[in-house]
């Protein structure tokens, strides 16, 4: 059983949206602060966003404020991202991380 399980991803044009969901199992989800991080092909790893444990206070990066949302519903031990406005440079593998990072999924941007 993989703890942390991103899906969601897949091909969007410039302009389009995707929403991704983490489903987190063999843990407590409800009592740990959960981030979205990426990595673009050839480069490091970015962190995305953050949401605190019980979701009533959120983070974003620069890059993407404005544009995404990353939410969660701890009945479900799921987490998401919304993301909205999608730009080629949000191309990049997307992981969700708590007490350790999942397994990916890839977001790719492209006309």
């Amino acid at each position: 059983e993989v703890p942390l399980q991103a899906s969601g991803g897949g091909l969007v044009q410039p302009g389009g949206s995707l929403r991704l969901s983490c489903a987190a199992s063999g843990f407590t989800f409800s009592d740990y602060a959960m981030n979205w991080i990426r990595q673009a092909p050839g480069k490091g790893v970015e962190w995305v966003s953050r949401i605190n444990f019980d979701g009533t206070r959120t983070n974003y990066a620069d890059s993407v404020k404005g544009r995404f949302t990353i939410s969660r519903d701890n009945a479900k031990n799921t987490l998401y991202l919304q993301m909205d406005s999608l730009k080629p440079e949000d191309t990049a593998v997307y992981y969700c991380e708590g007490p350790m990072r999942g397994q990916g999924t890839q977001v790719t941007v492209s006309s």
